[in-house]
């Protein structure tokens, strides 16, 4: 060798063509075509119009073929993995609400301490001086009911 190293293609590389994403499958290429057609994948595809198939695809061919080879018609299998997809959207949304939460804890934590006179890092505190809060006002409504 001349010192080159081989670097993995990522899941996302359009690597693999219609004869080995079939075998790797266990489907016909025909069936692939049907799955392209009704959106299950979108392979990418050469200059010449050849389709080249992911890992990503290999791997979502692979879990509709599941779905379908225990009796799960193709409306089916599209409602669950379109489940499954707006499951993973929203832990995603939630794992970024969580950091978002955590990252206003933390300025709250540094405001409250820079208020009391102290700073959580050593420095000095803020000396700005403070607007006066007026005392919140009470109100109260009654609600009647219309006759």
């Amino acid at each position: 060798m001349t010192g080159q190293q081989f670097v993995a293609p990522g899941p996302d590389a359009a690597v693999y063509v219609i004869s080995v994403a079939a075998e790797l499958t266990g489907l016909h290429p025909q069936t692939l075509r049907t799955y392209e057609r009704l959106g299950f994948v979108t392979p990418g595809r050469t200059g010449g119009g050849g389709r080249r198939y992911s890992h990503r695809d290999i791997e979502r061919l692979r879990q509709i073929a599941d779905l379908t080879s225990v009796g799960i018609g193709i409306e089916g299998v599209r409602r669950i993995l379109d489940l499954e997809n707006r499951a993973a959207a929203l832990a995603a949304r939630n794992d970024e609400l969580h950091e978002e939460l955590e990252r206003t804890r933390e300025a709250l934590r540094q405001a409250l301490a820079a208020r009391r006179g102290t700073s959580p890092l050593g420095s000095p505190p803020n000396r700005l001086p403070v607007l006066r809060q007026r005392p919140p006002t009470q109100s109260l409504v009654v609600w009647r009911r219309g006759q």
